[in-house]
Parts: C-alpha cells; structure tokens; sequence
C-alpha cells in the first residue's frame, strides 16, 4: 500500500513557456486513506518520490476508472476536470519536505487555508524562492513578462486589463472561503493564511501566509507571517506583531487565548494566555520594563524577552515618567459576541 503525506488534483495557469504560475487544488488531501494513495499510484506508475505531474484528458481518465469504488469524490473531479479548459496538475507528496515546484507550494499554501494544518504545521522553508512574482489581473494569473501584450490584446478589443496587484501570493478567498468567517477586504488575507472558525478579519486587519487564528477573534491590525493568535483574543485598530520575516529572526510570535494587543501597538515577543499590550506601545525583545508588584512599585527591571510567553500580564506606558511598566492583568478579555453571532 502507497502512503502519501498530501496529495493535491487542481487547475492551474501557466505561461507561454509552460512554467507553472499558480494552480487551484479544490479538494486537497492531507494524509489520504492508503486505498485512494495506491489506486493513484498505480495509475500513474508513481515511483515514491515527491512528484508534480502535468494531466491531459487520457490520464485523468484513467485515474477516475482507477478511483471509483475506492474514493468517488476524486474520482468525480477527475471526470469533472476532464472537461477544462486550463491545465490540470496532480502534485503527490510523499515527505513534509520544502516545496521545490509551485504546484507543490501552491499545495502547501492550500492546507493551511483549508484548516488541515495549523501554522508552523508544514514545511514551507524556501517558499519565495520557488513562487514567481505574479501580475493578479481580471483575467487572472499573468507572466510578468507577458503583461504588457496581453494589457494591448484586451485594449485593441475595446476591453481594460484591470491589475490588482503584483506579488507571489495571491488573495485567499480566490482559492479557499472558510467557513464561519467573516473578511471585511478579502484582499488583506493573503493564501496560506489561516482563519479559524468565528474569526472577523475588519477592513484594515491583515493576515499573512503560515499566520492567522486558531479560533474565534477580532482582527483589525496585523498579522504578520508566521503569527498565530489564540481563541478569543483580540487585535485592535493599526496594531502590529512582528513576523519572522521582519526582523523576528527564528523566535516565532504569538498571541494566546483572551488576550488584547490595543489600537497602534505592537509585540516583538510572544504572548501568554490573558495578556493586554496598551494601545500605543509596541513591545521588542529588547525593551525594558519595570516590574510592578500589587502596591505599583518597581520590584525589578527586565527586557520584554525575560516575559514571553507568561500569562496574565497588562503591558503599560506611565504616562507620566515615560517608563514602560508591567504588571498581572487582573482583566478578562471578551469579545463583543454580537460580532460574531453571526459567522
């Protein structure tokens, strides 16, 4: 019996080359049922390594014959995408190994929008290395280098080429729409972001790939990649957490359950469970705070890394002398449950 890490069939464009630009895998699999891998395998001659296999009319013929009885819903979208016009793409992943092809990071990016794997929960290592930049345009995914004759193509045609944005990663909600959200700019979550259930994303929130919430949460700030925020906490207006791609280094961020980073501040390390960052004050590693005891005096002075991670803890600004000053937040952090009834 073949066993398989993830297996991904989609749709995906290409350019005049033939080089992969990005694919939509519509049912992605994380560990498929060994019956299904095998079936699969058999029909392709996969020979166990990780493999990215392009897919005419004949081939995904032959797997949906190979697939019925044994799992019908793929073998319903092989004879579905039978019919396309676009590319087809079959990607087997044998390993959790770094993507080497796009169909394969597309893949990857595909489980975590799903909610088949948390953040942090697949190999991603090299990832802007194997994703080209994009043009994301009306007409879809666009070559760089081709942009600028299909944009005279669509104006000799009396048509306009609208350009949303150039970049390697394209929106979530044109690939996955979870359930149970709700994203107020749908151009602010990127793919590979993940949204757990109940999550309300605000017009400027932001959620970037391999981050997002692992529950019900209020996003009106940032978050950067590879932050992940916990049940019911909440980040407020302009606010930002640093990624481990703008300057984190390894340390990875995140905010536990109930906390609250308020409107225009920041943290550069992790946060515990029921933790409050004032608004305004953004935290790094290296800033000092004076510890408070229950009387607000200073018992001890400590960088903000001495605290990552630790429970409980209400991160201020005196407004008098300036210092920054910690002490045990002794407040629950709730969300408006009338935000999210609804979701």
């Amino acid at each position: 019996m073949t066993t398989l890490y993830s297996l991904g069939l989609g749709l995906g464009t290409q350019n005049n080359n033939g080089d992969w630009l990005e694919v939509f895998y519509p049912q992605p699999l994380l560990n498929p049922a060994a019956d299904t891998a095998s079936a699969i395998a058999d029909a392709i001659g996969f020979d166990g390594k990780n493999t990215t296999l392009a897919l005419d009319g004949d081939l995904l013929a032959k797997l949906a014959t190979a697939l019925q009885g044994v799992d019908d819903a793929l073998a319903s979208l092989c004879e579905t995408l039978g019919g396309s016009e676009r590319p087809a793409v079959l990607v087997l992943l044998t390993n959790d190994v770094a993507p080497t092809t796009v169909p394969e990071a597309y893949l990857k990016l595909h489980l975590l929008s799903h909610r088949l794997v948390k953040p942090h929960g697949t190999d991603i290592a090299g990832i802007f290395g194997v994703l080209p930049n994009v043009a994301w345009t009306s007409e879809g995914a666009i070559d760089l280098n081709e942009l600028a004759d299909r944009q005279l193509r669509a104006r000799m045609k009396g048509q306009t080429l609208s350009v949303d944005c150039v970049d390697k990663f394209p929106k979530m909600t044109d690939y996955v729409v979870p359930a149970g959200v709700r994203i107020a700019d749908t151009a602010r979550v990127r793919l590979g972001a993940h949204i757990g259930t109940g999550t309300t994303v605000m017009h400027e929130g932001f959620v970037n790939f391999n981050a997002g919430t692992l529950g019900t949460s209020m996003i009106e700030g940032r978050i950067s990649a590879g932050v992940t925020v916990g049940e019911g906490s909440d980040l407020g207006g302009g606010c930002s957490t640093m990624g481990t791609l703008s300057g984190g280094g390894k340390v990875v961020i995140s905010i536990g359950k109930e906390s609250l980073i308020g409107a225009n501040a920041g943290t550069g390390i992790p946060l515990g469970d029921r933790c409050i960052v004032e608004s305004g004050l953004y935290i790094t590693a290296g800033t000092k705070l004076n510890l408070l005891d229950d009387q607000n005096q200073v018992v001890e002075v400590v960088k903000a890394r001495d605290l990552a991670g630790k429970s409980d803890l209400l991160f201020r600004r005196n407004s008098t002398t300036g210092a920054v000053e910690c002490k045990t937040n002794k407040s629950a952090i709730a969300l408006n449950e009338e935000l999210h009834k609804n979701n």
